[in-house]
């Protein structure tokens, strides 16, 4: 599960790179930022409650993203998913 969440992650940052043309650069930050969150939190034990935290951002942006950038938006829901399916 942590591959496909790697993977997915991965997808991510290809379609954030893709996506330079965002209007919102505040918005771009917030997610390098959660995705940077991400990363890290995949080296160490974290508790449940930094989990859902990003999950709930993670959700936050992709609501914000999908209009504009319904890509983003796909890639961010999918690297939710890949989340849950490895328990966290």
């Amino acid at each position: 599960m942590r591959t496909e969440l790697k993977d997915q992650l991965a997808a991510l940052h290809a379609e954030l790179a893709r996506t330079r043309s965002a209007d919102d650069p505040e918005l771009r930050q917030q997610l390098i930022v959660v995705l940077g969150d991400i990363t890290r939190l995949l080296g160490k034990p974290t508790t449940a409650g930094e989990h859902s935290s990003l999950i709930e951002q993670l959700d936050a942006l992709a609501v914000r993203f999908e209009a504009d950038h319904p890509s983003l938006g796909t890639a961010i829901r999918q690297v939710v998913d890949a989340l849950a399916k490895a328990g966290i």
